[in-house]
């Protein structure tokens, strides 16, 4: 055919002006699959697995993909490894800093993938995949997937005093409602668990019927009761320590400034920086996305349309900014972003509150950046008094 008069008869070598040895790890709990690309090995990857965890060899891996490069082409390039973010957390990207790798973790969700058929899925597949995001990401092609900004062990830290009270307010949650479903299958309502006498009205209570509650019902609420109790005490602890942690940052820092906000108490605070304001951003546009506040526009031809917000953010930023959004309103009455929020709702006859919650809590972000990285004091804002 014509067209295959055009292709090379030989695969074409890889682009040595990149210099380097491209290197995707897809993780699992059993092997680490390693596919590669070295300069002078034609397109073809090559795919080598070592056990979970061994650290020795995938080092031992990458010494021979240099010495065949080397062998190859005379030069000695470096290796670039790139990394889906998931189960394995930041520790292995680490590892290879610390050995002078250049390293990269990305978002997984941002590897362009096929949409004209059932797409088939693995590790050999992801790994190539991998190797191409990666090629794109050094050609510096905008958008070609998104790296993610790794943390520090500090930074990483910081945060799991807040992700732990969510997890342990959510447990609560639970219990509380076992209880009361429990109980309401016997005809019992109005019981609330969080209550300090709740032991002492569950000996009281009394069936739908009038009978006493059955032994082995209550015995199983008293075991409830026991883990909702064990709960509340490492709620606190966890408080504790929040408060601690807040109380040791400097008055002009961050965290201090956003608890000078009237309607911004420890808890907002302490998510609101450690889960987005703590990052650096160049615009807020960057600020918005990060959230997954950003809009979603559709636009194709003469159909124009929103579809919401992304959504494709930090998942606990964007719900806490939600709930201080409802807040601010109502402990900052007469700051302009509160005034601009009546004004939008009145505007709508009373409608649509929720979506313009929505677009409040977005503006209030970018507030409380500008807040904390410019020291920007947000219009009409009124600060706690000492």
């Amino acid at each position: 055919m014509p067209v295959a008069a055009h292709q090379s008869e030989a695969p074409t070598a890889i682009r040595t002006d990149l210099g380097a040895i491209f290197v995707s790890l897809e993780l699992s709990r059993s092997k680490w699959l390693i596919t590669s690309l070295s300069p002078g090995g034609g397109e073809k990857m090559s795919k080598h697995s070592v056990v979970a965890g061994d650290i020795a060899g995938l080092l031992a891996r990458f010494a021979e993909l240099k010495k065949k490069a080397e062998a190859r082409t005379g030069q000695c390039f470096p290796i670039i490894v790139i990394q889906e973010a998931g189960l394995d957390g930041f520790w292995i990207h680490r590892v290879l800093e610390a050995e002078g790798i250049e390293s990269h973790v990305v978002d997984p969700a941002s590897i362009a993938t096929s949409r004209r058929r059932r797409r088939a899925k693995t590790d050999k597949i992801d790994g190539e995949a991998l190797v191409r995001a990666l090629l794109a990401y050094k050609r510096g092609e905008p958008r070609a997937c998104a790296m993610l900004r790794v943390p520090t062990p500090e930074e990483e830290d910081r945060r799991r005093i807040t992700r732990e009270r969510k997890a342990l307010t959510n447990e609560r949650v639970r219990h509380v409602s076992r209880v009361k479903g429990l109980l309401f299958a016997q005809g019992v309502s109005g019981y609330e668990p969080l209550r300090r006498d709740r032991r002492k009205r569950l000996e009281a209570l009394k069936t739908g019927d009038g009978r006493p509650l059955p032994a082995h019902l209550q015995a199983q609420v008293g075991r409830e009761l026991d883990r909702l109790e064990l709960l509340l005490e490492q709620i606190k602890t966890v408080e504790a320590a929040r408060d601690a942690m807040l109380a040791a940052v400097p008055i002009v820092s961050p965290p201090a400034m956003l608890l000078n906000l009237k309607g911004i108490g420890p808890e907002f605070a302490a998510v609101l920086w450690s889960e987005g304001l703590s990052r650096h951003f160049n615009n807020r546009r960057q600020v918005a996305a990060y959230a997954g506040l950003a809009p979603t526009p559709w636009q194709s031809g003469s159909v124009d349309h929103d579809q919401g917000v992304s959504k494709a953010g930090n998942p606990r930023l964007r719900t806490t900014l939600i709930q201080t959004a409802w807040l601010w309103r109502r402990h900052q009455p007469r700051s302009a972003l509160t005034l601009w929020f009546e004004n939008r709702v009145k505007h709508n006859g009373g409608r649509l509150k929720k979506a313009t919650i929505v677009a409040l809590a977005r503006k209030l972000l970018v507030a409380l950046w500008k807040y904390v990285s410019a020291g920007v004091v947000i219009e009409g804002a009124v600060m706690k008094t000492a």
